[in-house]
């Protein structure tokens, strides 16, 4: 390492700064668009269980059970967008349009025909997937309604998903963020209107509020497809079934599939434990889902998909050492912003709460939920970051080994252990979500500093551009 003067320190630190204010604003620029498209999905989600909140607890829980099925279409989506996104940052960091445009196509055309079991087993097996948790028979009477509906649109939202990351990959953050939007709002006055029957509207309950949802989800998968397809999308439809890209694009998202499925196979048998503490333990859990979701997930996930654009951008472009220096840059941007909202979390848990419910043991678990969520937004900050840059380099399996920890053996076996055996109870739980958390912040930091994530990049690269790319 050079060695520079003590006189010459102000201006090696200056350049630093530079640096990193240089990437700040670029990260804000990509960024602030994707932060308001997810504060408005995450309101839709929060309209649900406001809605259903008046309604009953069992109604939060059947909507908080049902939402834990709906992961699977969303973790599918996710999970093809991941590849949809590193392989369209990357040739749009090295202006290979052609190359990109075909990944994104058989990424779509992959997502959709994913999606289509899904429409029979909600037919099908709705309410028996939800009794199979254990939940008292009007819960899974209402999820599986409200599940049945969901499942229904599974291709539709697989689509949404993988079209709104090949936009982003390509730099144009803002489209999705206008469409996804508009789309969230409607869930949202259509959840309200058929939920509790205002206006014209008939009162449909939890149904309402899944029809909502179906109406949504079909018209934000239509809009997607009908920006890329046309005139003025970055993006173009580009059928191929070129092997080296699909094989890129599968190998990609399938461990980003795992990652996500490990939370939410995770999840299952982690609410089959909150119901031994009662149904109001597990509405309050969800409840405290959604806070820490709605005020901390625009920013997080943002970091993720932003710190994935520029270092897959970066990569495509051949420089790996600055890849590595705006990854570093992004994540002290995260770490800070999530920080102050954990202190947000954590000091404004009991008037949050109160939005979602008024019943005392439902608001206390609650409150509690919300704090544990709270001092964990610093790992949060850590995590989200990393796993982002590790994604956008194709390295989409460290994440995946971050997350499978963090679920099964800190969030399952460690509140179990903790709240069961040990006989900590709700204690136990809370201990083992943020044990969890910081499992998942370790591992991706040790993948960032000592993994061959930037090896992997140049080499997808390299046999994209031997493949005719």
């Amino acid at each position: 390492m050079a060695c520079y003067p003590l006189g010459h320190w102000p201006v090696q630190m200056e350049l630093v700064s530079s640096r990193t204010r240089a990437i700040w604003r670029r990260a804000v620029s990509l960024g602030w668009p994707i932060s308001v498209q997810q504060t408005f999905t995450t309101l839709m989600r929060t309209v649900d269980i406001i809605v259903t909140g008046l309604f009953s607890p069992a109604a939060v829980a059947a909507v908080g059970l049902a939402d834990l099925y709906a992961q699977f279409p969303l973790r599918v989506g996710l999970g093809l967008g991941s590849g949809a996104i590193t392989l369209s940052s990357q040739e749009t960091g090295r202006g290979a349009d052609v190359d990109r445009d075909r990944a994104i196509t058989l990424a779509l055309a992959l997502g959709a025909l994913c999606g289509l079991p899904l429409v029979g087993v909600g037919f099908l097996y709705g309410q028996p997937l939800i009794a199979l948790l254990g939940a008292e028979p009007e819960v899974a009477r209402l999820g599986g309604l409200y599940l049945t509906l969901v499942f229904g649109v599974a291709p539709m939202r697989i689509v949404g998903l993988i079209g709104a990351r090949a936009l982003q990959g390509a730099g144009d953050t803002r489209t999705p963020m206008v469409l996804n939007g508009g789309v969230n709002l409607l869930n949202a006055f259509l959840t309200v209107g058929l939920g509790l029957g205002i206006g014209f509207f008939p009162r449909l309950g939890i149904v309402g509020v899944g029809l909502a949802t179906a109406i949504s989800r079909t018209i934000e998968a239509g809009a997607i497809l009908a920006v890329i397809g046309g005139s003025r999308a970055a993006l173009s439809f580009e059928p191929t079934w070129d092997p080296t890209i699909a094989r890129q694009v599968v190998s990609v998202s399938l461990p980003t599939f795992a990652e996500g499925m490990s939370t939410s196979l995770a999840n299952f048998p982690f609410n089959s434990l909150l119901l031994l503490f009662g149904t109001e333990a597990n509405a309050a859990y969800h409840i405290g889902r959604r806070v820490y979701q709605q005020l901390a997930g625009p920013f997080y996930r943002s970091a993720s998909t932003v710190t994935s654009i520029i270092v897959g951008q970066t990569l495509g472009e051949g420089d790996t050492a600055e890849a590595r220096t705006n990854a570093i840059g992004l994540l002290s941007l995260s770490f800070g912003l999530l920080t102050v909202m954990g202190t947000v979390m954590i000091l404004a848990a009991e008037p949050i709460v109160t939005l979602f419910t008024d019943d005392p043991a439902t608001r206390q678990f609650a409150v509690a939920f919300t704090r544990v969520y709270g001092v964990s937004m610093p790992l949060f900050g850590i995590f989200f970051p990393l796993a982002g840059a590790l994604r956008g380099a194709g390295d989409t399996r460290t994440p995946f080994y971050a997350r499978l920890v963090g679920a099964f053996v800190f969030m399952v076996g460690g509140s179990y252990l903790l709240a069961v055996t040990l006989g900590y109870d709700l204690w136990g739980v809370y201990a083992g979500m943020v044990l969890s958390y910081s499992c998942m912040a370790a591992i991706v930091a040790a993948g960032f500093k000592w993994g061959g994530w930037r090896d992997t990049a140049v080499s997808m690269i390299e046999e994209r551009q031997d493949g005719g790319g």
